[in-house]
């Protein structure tokens, strides 16, 4: 049988067979990848320990597939990953990234809350295409090598936030030239901040180390809150420093200026006695001439070195947590202008204008659980506590009788106020992404508290809308955390939100999941916009149960009546996440706890939901942005 085309009555010839190969080439190339990628990264998922949240990472299926991911928390653009997020999903053990350094298209590495162990992953060095490193919120230990990041020149983004890293800040670090942001905070660095100057750098925190020495004139400029917590760390934007908290520089420094100061008042000295003698024969008494003056100088200088009163008498008992903020007294409180704010389950809030600005005082008379040595020693450890949607603790007194919590003041207002206030044009509503982001911040405080109140049954213990504060980019902040241990359990069991929860109804106990059946709730509260009965409630009341009414919603077929008027257009636009979300909520509230999911499951279901599809130039070289919001 002939083959091909007669064009004029000429025979064109049969097109080459080895172009069909070429046409396949690609894709066979495709194929080799995908195969080499995935053996890669089984290959690190075997370092890890409890990686059931890993389970779609099947070698029978490639990783990418162009620009889709088809494992979880990887990234991809052209079939090549691009990055790995591997953020709240469980795992622990050693990490080993040795076998990622075959994955040369790697932009972004994310770990962050897990609770990986182990010292820092000296091969990240190896990745000299990484343009960010998210390792917050595990356990790394030990010391970094002074020159970790000498290869890494495209860094832009370096998160290692409330690990366990020790020593020296390495000094490799000044050389990235690239560097944008830089979060150390929460470990327990020592020595001296380095010397940052590249222009490239807008974020920086080291605060909550064991730092000291002199702030680099460098990095004057940045917020005094990047550097609290660190008791011998000075100079701007901090207060002056003091001569034993100079390095040796410093002090050689200062040494030069005290012998030249000291030769130049010897110098004057001598030429103002030879004046003196020259005026006074060596007859003269210069003494006897002088008496008059030298007595009253000495009775001016006992006046103006006088003992000042001792600020400890004044202080009375307000005790400070952090070292972040301006200090002032309990006089200072009672003398301050006072707003009420509200009266809580717990007792009253009050604005109170001091020194340094507004602060919310808390007072509780149902807070005698614990005796005065474990009050401060638990109260300390509040005040330890650092993160992003967390409201922290700045001060508190102690008195048996009633205990005053000072936090710091937040003029936006709470989510309850947002959700059920009076809403104009002027004053909307909060639309879907406002709540997508509020629902993200308030399950990443909570599992923030989880990670560092590990043996606390419910480490929150009293979730609701209006102990969830909204800042001015309505962020959320968690108010109200980790009162359990000291505060009274007879009015815990009829005030607090874990104590509604179906297991302490059924089972005469709270759970680790009982704040998750919160986290619930208010993820039902802000999709269907109605206040939940639940809050009024002394214990868990089926029939005013704010999941129950949904339920029954969905069992009637009125599923799309359920979401929030408020919503608008997102009803329909963003039909599939709300869906998603209503089903997350729900599985929040299940009655039966064993049945009920975990928080780690819940933070990473909404994690993934939040994420929209990945432009491509959101991974181009630049990297993607992972930075927590």
């Amino acid at each position: 049988m002939r083959t091909g085309v007669r064009v004029a009555g000429l025979m064109r010839a049969p097109a080459p067979t080895i172009s069909a190969a070429f046409l396949f080439l690609p894709l066979c190339i495709m194929v080799v990848l995908s195969a080499s990628d995935a053996e890669t990264l089984l290959q690190f998922k075997r370092s890890l320990t409890s990686t059931t949240s890993l389970r779609s990472w099947d070698p029978s299926v490639p990783p990418c597939d162009n620009r889709k991911a088809n494992w979880a928390g990887v990234l991809c653009m052209n079939g090549y990953i691009k990055g790995l997020r591997l953020e709240n999903m469980g795992l622990k053990g050693e990490v080993d990234v040795n076998p990622l350094v075959s994955l040369t298209h790697l932009r972004t590495l994310s770990f962050m809350n897990n609770t990986l162990v182990g010292p820092w992953p000296s091969v990240i060095s190896k990745l000299g295409n990484l343009r960010s490193v998210y390792l917050s919120y595990n356990h790394f230990s030990g010391e970094i090598p002074d020159d970790a990041f000498t290869s890494m020149k495209f860094l832009k983004k370096v998160f290692l936030t409330n690990n366990e890293f020790k020593g020296q800040i390495p000094l490799s670090l000044a050389s990235v030239s690239t560097l944008m942001e830089l979060r150390l905070d929460g470990n327990k660095f020592r020595g001296q901040v380095p010397h940052l100057e590249m222009d490239t750098l807008k974020k920086l925190n080291v605060s909550n180390n064991e730092l000291r020495g002199p702030i680099p004139r460098s990095l004057s400029h940045m917020d005094p809150t990047c550097f609290s917590g660190n008791s011998d760390l000075c100079g701007d934007p901090l207060p002056a420093c003091e001569i034993s908290q100079l390095s040796p520089s410093g002090l050689l420094k200062i040494a030069v200026i005290l012998i030249v100061l000291g030769v130049t008042l010897a110098v004057t000295a001598a030429i103002f006695m030879i004046l003196v003698l020259r005026k006074h024969p060596a007859g003269g008494s210069i003494e006897e001439e002088n008496k008059p003056a030298e007595s009253a100088y000495r009775s001016t200088q006992s006046s103006s070195v006088a003992p000042a009163p001792k600020r400890g008498a004044e202080h009375g008992k307000l005790l400070f947590v952090r070292n972040d903020r301006e200090r002032f007294d309990l006089q200072d409180l009672l003398r301050a202008s006072a707003e009420v704010l509200g009266s809580g389950s717990f007792g009253s809030s009050y604005k109170a204008t001091v020194v340094c600005g507004a602060v919310v005082v808390k007072r509780y008379k149902h807070m005698n659980n614990a005796g005065r040595e474990e009050f401060h020693e638990y109260t300390r450890r509040l005040g330890r506590l650092t993160h992003p949607n967390l409201l922290p603790l700045v001060a508190y007194y102690y008195r048996k009788e009633e205990k005053l919590l000072v936090f710091d003041f937040v003029d936006n207002g709470s989510l309850a106020s947002h959700l059920h206030g009076n809403h104009n044009l002027e004053e909307p509503g909060l639309d879907w992404g406002a709540r997508l982001k509020i629902i993200k911040g308030i399950a990443r405080g909570l599992c923030y508290l989880y990670t560092s109140l590990p043996n606390i049954a419910a480490p929150h213990g009293h979730l609701k809308s209006s102990n969830v504060l909204l800042d001015e980019s309505f962020e959320p902040l968690l108010t109200d955390y980790g009162l359990i241990p000291v505060a009274n359990l007879e009015h815990s069991q009829t005030l607090m939100m874990a104590y509604k929860s179906p297991e302490y109804a059924q089972l005469g106990r709270i759970t680790k999941k009982s704040d998750v059946w919160s986290l619930g709730i208010v993820i039902l509260e802000m999709l269907t916009g109605r206040f939940p009965e639940n809050y009024l409630t002394r214990n868990h009341d089926i029939k005013a149960d704010l999941a129950s009414w949904v339920n029954n919603m969905i069992k009637e077929k009125k599923t799309a009546q359920v979401f929030d008027a408020e919503l608008g257009r997102a009803r329909e636009s963003n039909k599939g996440e709300l869906l998603k979300m209503l089903k997350i909520g729900l599985s929040c509230c299940e009655d039966d706890v064993d049945r009920r999911s975990d928080l780690n499951e819940i933070v990473k279901q909404i994690e993934e939901l939040k994420e929209e599809e990945l432009k491509e130039e959101e991974l181009s070289d630049d990297g993607v942005d992972f930075s927590p919001h």
